[in-house]
């Protein structure tokens, strides 16, 4: 879903009219889940899809109301009757639809979906929420809301702000489903409002400093427990996609300076596993700098020792490196690289679940 928000964007920035359509209801086996997009232009066509078919003829003519009107439509499917005969679909289930107009007049909603590209690029948490209650509806424009993890606020879902505190106190167990949900709760006036909540979070960054033999075993293992792995390495041979066919990303960058770019932030993790001494510790300065959630180091305790004892000399105070794993993964007795990288992921994941 995330290759709709920079379309989005995009049509933002050209001002143009655009149609958003989302699954937000489903009951038993349908080609798509909750909260899958697709996103339709004013010439008829369409990125994403929910799920083709009659479901997807349906929603792009839907649309075209939409356009016409500058109002949501809310469509209702039923996938084992007669919105399936004569075709293929007949899953069993029920779906429905949200359209809704994303109009390049509403400032705010870009903002939310830049926010929402960006935590799917970047990481980070958050949820969107929509009124898809259709008397709150005006043209052009659909009440949204999101919220970060540290509760704060782009747009509002109506005048008032209960509803708007109510689910800011939720968000934690919003964000922690994963799982979009259709909620009712009722407005300053004690009447139901419908509400989709769309919780964003992406899998975090892992920055591998280093494509040895380590970094080979762990690679796999990070990207299988949703990791979005980035290795970098300073000699073409390790710097390699081939080498690492599940990494998101691999990149020959010089260790000096290699900070600099990449987009390291607080929802980051860094594991150092360098060719040696020199370039971990090269790579540890840098790391010491940034606001990242993990830092880890590989080797021995003298050998982190030595390092750190050298960056004192630095000018690094010895409080900076209680932010540094080393020697780093949980201590399971691990001695082959298999091993090790079993006792680095197996940290990284706690490390992730916020386990002290």
């Amino acid at each position: 879903m995330k290759e709709i928000y920079p379309k989005i964007i995009e049509l933002f920035h050209d001002d143009r009219f655009s149609v958003l359509a989302t699954i937000i209801r489903q009951a038993g086996p349908t080609p798509r889940g909750i909260g899958t997009k697709c996103l339709i232009m004013e010439d008829g066509s369409f990125d994403g899809t929910i799920g083709g078919g009659i479901i997807e003829a349906n929603v792009i003519a839907g649309a075209a109301e939409v356009f016409d009107k500058g109002l949501p439509v809310r469509l209702s499917f039923s996938l084992d009757g007669s919105d399936v005969a004569e075709t293929d679909m007949l899953c069993g289930g029920d779906v429905e639809v949200f359209l809704e107009p994303v109009s390049p007049k509403y400032i705010n909603h870009l903002s939310i979906f830049e926010k929402a590209f960006h935590i799917s690029n970047r990481g980070g948490a958050g949820f969107i929420a929509t009124v898809i209650s259709e008397d709150t509806w005006k043209w052009g424009d659909v009440p949204k809301m999101f919220v970060d993890k540290e509760g704060k606020r782009i747009g509002s879902l109506l005048s008032g702000q209960d509803m708007d505190d109510t689910l800011v106190k939720k968000m934690d167990t919003l964000i922690d489903s994963r799982q979009p949900s259709l909620l009712t709760l009722e407005d300053d006036t004690g009447n139901p409002v419908d509400i989709f909540v769309e919780p964003l979070a992406s899998k975090p960054v892992l920055y591998v400093f280093g494509g040895g033999h380590v970094s080979e075993q762990m690679v796999p293992l990070a990207a299988r427990v949703d990791f979005r792995v980035v290795v970098i390495d300073d000699r073409l041979e390790y710097a390699n996609k081939i080498k690492f066919p599940d990494a998101t990303e691999v990149h020959q960058f010089s260790f000096d300076g290699v900070m600099k770019r990449l987009p390291v932030d607080e929802s980051s993790y860094l594991v150092i596993v360098t060719r040696g001494h020199r370039q971990d510790k090269d790579v540890l300065a840098q790391a010491l700098k940034t606001d990242a959630k993990y830092i880890g180091m590989i080797g021995s305790s003298r050998k982190r020792n030595i390092i750190f004892e050298k960056l004192i000399e630095e000018g690094f105070g010895k409080e900076e490196f209680l932010r540094v794993c080393s020697p780093i993964g949980l201590e399971i007795g691990a001695e082959t690289p298999q091993e090790i990288a079993v006792s680095i992921v197996a940290e990284l994941i706690k490390e992730r679940a916020g386990i002290d």
